[in-house]
């Protein structure tokens, strides 16, 4: 009978199945199979690409992938011991492979899109998931439309939903952007026809202006008013909202512009000065999102210190009564939340005057992710709620604003009982259980 005498090895030292699959990550050790990879050299030349090779294991890839099981076990097993893939970056092959063999991966700005288009590829979605995860963490108003494209291009509604949150949040941002320069035109005129965007009208238009010099740029057709406006397309012209610019603007940069025709110039001068008979044929309201990117807000508590709030199932009303001193109009409102900033929560909002008790607003039901938040009262885990259209409130006329929220369970502090927010004086009726409201003069 043979005995087998064996030194301490790299085996022994790891004792998980994990670190020793770890250990053999792009390491020629045991390897059967070997990916060549061509990569730029440092001047970004695509005709001298350098060969760079990842050593790989058959069976571990095979694991990972059914794409690769099919690849290296499958009717028409691949053989050779050496394989070219001419549609990736070394650094995103890298990091898949990393992943199979550990569950880890290193993502970063530069490698993210190949590593998601590798994990969609070869079917790895726990990856995908981590990709679409970074993304959506990252996203910023310099990178929202690249984000944007590969979001629709893989199908998550969720990523989607994101950017154009990004979008119509920091829309003067995102506007300049070198990125906004080269959109495709269908995605500009889905960006210009939203109601969220969060601009003045001007700002919005000098940014289509230079979308369309540098179109007809890319084009090789003379910039001029006709071309630009030929580029642009009427549906898009007729999206912008001219008669909401001030005057002084309109002259100097749309007239400049050379885009409207002489009778729709006229028709927007009449409209700067209220002898317009007929419809415009230009959007003549501020966007609501541009609206609200001005609201005041009234804390409606002095301190958080007693609050006390967790994840549960039931539902409860939050509920606010209150009246003011001076007209205005609500917005939204934000309410408290769980502390975990996953935590989705059903809410409806109710309006009520509460004088007779009619429901002038009823706000869409939806879930809603709470975040840390601050206020005067300190800082607070909850989330915003805006309305679809802000509503008119009467001063010195009780109003009660209902909450119906799902997933939270809440020790309630003590509120003020009148509060000066921008000149106008909030009183309350009562034990208020919604810590700010969102309101303009």
């Amino acid at each position: 009978m043979s005995v087998y005498v064996v030194e301490e090895n790299w085996q022994t030292r790891r004792p998980a199945v994990r670190e020793r699959s770890k250990f053999i990550f792009n390491n020629d050790l045991f390897s059967d199979v070997k990916f060549v990879i061509g990569k730029q050299d440092s001047e970004g030349r695509e005709g001298k690409r350098r060969k760079l090779v990842i050593p790989a294991h058959k069976l571990v890839l095979a694991i990972g992938s059914p794409v690769f099981e099919a690849m290296f076990y499958g009717m028409l097993a691949e053989t050779r011991d050496s394989i070219e893939l001419p549609d990736c970056e070394y650094e995103s092959l890298l990091e898949l492979f990393r992943y199979m063999y550990s569950d880890e991966v290193n993502l970063n700005g530069s490698n993210v899109m190949g590593v998601l288009y590798l994990a969609k590829k070869y079917m790895v979605p726990s990856l995908a998931d981590k990709c679409m995860e970074y993304l959506e963490d990252n996203v910023n108003p310099a990178n929202v439309f690249s984000i944007f494209s590969w979001a629709q291009k893989y199908e998550s509604e969720k990523l989607v939903d994101h950017c154009w949150e990004v979008i119509d949040k920091h829309t003067e941002k995102v506007v300049k952007s070198d990125e906004f320069a080269t959109i495709e035109k269908s995605l500009l005129e889905t960006v210009v026809l939203r109601d969220g965007l969060t601009i003045e009208e001007i700002e919005l238009f000098k940014a289509v202006d230079l979308w369309a010099t540098k179109e007809c740029e890319r084009q090789g057709v003379v910039v001029d008013g006709a071309s630009k406006r030929s580029v642009l397309g009427e549906t898009l012209v007729k999206a912008l909202r001219f008669p909401v610019m001030k005057q002084k603007d309109f002259a100097s940069v749309v007239l400049d512009s050379k885009i409207l025709t002489p009778d729709e110039i006229v028709t927007v001068i009449k409209c700067f000065n209220s002898v317009l008979t007929s419809p415009a044929g230009f959007p003549d309201t501020k966007r609501p999102g541009f609206k609200v990117l001005y609201t005041q807000s009234c804390c409606t508590y002095d301190s958080f210190s007693t609050f006390v709030c967790c994840s549960c199932l039931s539902s409860d009303w939050y509920s606010c009564d209150f009246s003011v001193d001076k007209d205005i109009k609500l917005h939204g409102v934000f309410l408290f939340g769980s502390e975990n900033s996953s935590h989705s929560i059903d809410v409806t909002i109710n309006m009520i005057e509460d004088t007779n008790k009619k429901q002038v607003m009823l706000a869409n039901s939806g879930k809603f992710s709470s975040s840390s938040l601050r206020c005067k009262a300190g800082p607070y885990h909850g989330f915003e709620v805006m309305f679809d259209r802000g509503v008119v409130l009467v001063k010195n006329t009780l109003y009660c604003v209902q909450a119906k929220v799902t997933g939270i369970n809440l020790r309630w502090p003590s509120g003020v009982k009148s509060v000066l927010c921008s000149g106008v004086t909030f009183t309350f009726n009562g034990e208020q259980r919604i810590p700010e409201l969102l309101f303009t003069l």
